[in-house]
């Protein structure tokens, strides 16, 4: 046997599993580990699914999200579930609207609380500016 005739091995670590049509075999190296393949060959990820039940990860103890405290700490959560590919980033925009909303229906519910007893803030504040002075004519320079 003539040991020129054969191909060395790659030295730059595994190649793909990959063949073509005609019995060829990929050059490219490995990529993903898992399933053997270049970057060409490669299957992607599958995209997470938007009914997996996620509640206990990203609620755990926050039931009643009163404070905006909660709200943050769910939004950390979810921030981190984005991240790691667990949610997609349509769930993670609705999720992060309806904790909009909480956060508006909050202030709503300070203000009701206010006008029921009696403190009207903003009235109080407009009390306390001076007027202006309209008896003397406008200086022109």
């Amino acid at each position: 046997m003539n040991d020129q005739t054969t191909k060395p091995t790659s030295t730059k670590g595994p190649r793909c599993l990959h063949y073509t049509d005609r019995g060829r075999r990929c050059q490219l190296p490995v990529v993903d580990t898992r399933s053997g393949f270049c970057f060409r060959h490669a299957k992607p990820l599958p995209a997470p699914s938007d009914s997996v039940d996620l509640s206990a990860e990203l609620i755990g103890e926050l039931y009643e999200f009163e404070f905006a405290v909660d709200i943050n700490k769910f939004l950390a959560k979810l921030l981190v579930l984005v991240t790691k590919g667990r949610v997609s980033p349509r769930r993670a925009s609705v999720l992060a609207y309806i904790t909009n909303q909480l956060l508006h229906s909050h202030r709503a519910i300070d203000r009701e609380i206010d006008a029921q007893s009696g403190e009207d803030a903003v009235a109080q504040v407009l009390r306390n500016i001076p007027r202006p002075i309209r008896d003397e004519p406008p200086k022109v320079s």
